[in-house]
């Protein structure tokens, strides 16, 4: 007996520190994984372009729809036994959660990941809906055209945005994602292929978004899509305190044709910085900040500067303003790599920032996994303007998180 418990002790303290380190150095694997990260995005950037200039996808897209449909038919035919979902791995979704679910269904591979047309008369695009915002910027973006949203992060894909919550990629004028959706095809229960409009189906159309695929698995979403200008006129504006955050954010929203673009970033809850943005074709080139680019500060660390050297205005070109906090994963990317923001970092290795999300999550060990699930906290909200100010003291009293920011995007009134 007296054995067995040295061993246990050991294996204990073993574990402790093989804890320790992948906690508290896991740094060294994320860097290890940065060039695989960067090898990934440039094949799919290239496939992509590629594709797109080929004009292939819209004639392939027919039989890839069909190969779904036919996968659905297969399981109403041996009986539906199971449930029903997509075969898409959960390590490659935005989300940290690993979900378990998969393994007990009935999975339907769903390779659906092409730009299908563009059409400048209906001022629309057809994609795919594995289609991500990276992708679809890069596209619209050389063509003279944008999204009517600020869609946020490069890796969140189209489907995710309708089916999923999506409340992170939102305007203040146009809404939610799925406010810009104008139709929908779907592979339904019984192998059908529907196409489906707010006329044509209004109830299965607006019962689509955030129904996590319980009413058919999406193929394809036509978005409404705006003319574009080159650059973005940001101006931030500093807060002192929750009340003045509240009135300086309801103001700008007040302002939907002066303003574009509405944001807050709040690094306590006294303390924040609200900015207002809009589309422009020319700009005073010294107050230009390709934000970027990979030697640049993290956006939200850039932002944070502004409340200790007031109010400010800059230009900013307008797929980096989009992607703003992809380099950063928002704020996320300082729990990975701690000094990564450092300019000598940033120099040497910013270029192949920031890792895969889809790979920190394939590489995760026990004890990281283990770490997120009792420390770690990423929960967005959707709470009308008017509740502003009693849902950040909500959060702040439940939660108690200090110095971390808060995001506010206003979504319309």
């Amino acid at each position: 007996m007296g054995d067995r418990k040295a061993v246990t002790a050991s294996s204990g303290g073993f574990d402790a520190v093989v804890e320790h380190i992948l906690i508290h150095y896991r740094w060294v694997f994320v860097i290890v994984l940065l060039p695989l990260s960067l090898l990934y995005d440039v094949l799919l950037y290239v496939r992509s372009w590629v594709v797109f200039q080929l004009s292939s996808a819209p004639s392939k897209h027919a039989s890839k729809v069909e190969n779904v449909a036919k996968q659905v038919r297969q399981w109403s035919a041996e009986g539906a036994r199971t449930p029903m979902c997509t075969a898409r791995p959960s390590w490659q979704t935005m989300s940290f959660r690993h979900a378990k679910y998969k393994k007990t269904m009935f999975t339907v591979n769903v390779n659906l990941v092409d730009i299908l047309d563009l059409s400048a008369e209906r001022r629309t695009v057809r994609v795919e809906p594995l289609v991500t915002m990276g992708q679809l910027t890069a596209t619209l973006d050389p063509l003279g055209w944008t999204l009517p949203f600020v869609p946020e992060l490069d890796d969140l894909t189209v489907g995710g945005l309708v089916m999923g919550t999506g409340v992170e990629t939102s305007s203040h004028k146009h809404g939610l994602f799925q406010h810009i959706c104008v139709a929908y095809e779907l592979v339904l229960a019984d192998g059908s292929v529907v196409q489906v409009t707010k006329d044509s189906d209004p109830d299965l159309f607006y019962s689509v978004p955030w129904s996590y695929g319980t009413l058919g698995l999406l193929t394809a979403v036509e978005i409404r899509i705006v003319p574009a200008l080159r650059f973005v006129k940001m101006q931030y504006e500093p807060v002192r305190s929750l009340e003045e955050a509240d009135t300086v954010l309801r103001r700008q929203l007040d302002l939907p044709e002066e303003n574009e673009f509405v944001e807050a970033l709040m690094f306590s809850k006294d303390e924040g910085v609200v900015m207002t943005g809009q589309m422009v074709s020319c700009v005073d080139w010294g107050k230009l900040n390709e934000i970027g680019r990979w030697h640049k500060p993290w956006f939200f660390e850039h932002v944070r500067t502004f409340l200790r050297s007031g109010p400010g205005v800059e230009y900013i070109p307008l797929r980096d303003y989009q992607h703003r906090h992809s380099r950063s994963l928002f704020w996320e990317i300082k729990e990975i790599i701690p000094f990564g923001n450092n300019p000598v970092f940033r120099y040497l290795f910013g270029w192949m920032t920031p890792p895969k999300v889809s790979l920190l999550k394939l590489t995760q060990t026990q004890a990281v996994k283990k770490l997120y699930e009792r420390n770690h906290i990423i929960q967005d909200m959707l709470v009308p303007i008017e509740k502003f100010k009693e849902s950040v003291l909500f959060f702040d009293e439940e939660v108690a998180v200090r110095v971390l920011p808060t995001i506010m995007t206003g979504c319309g009134k």
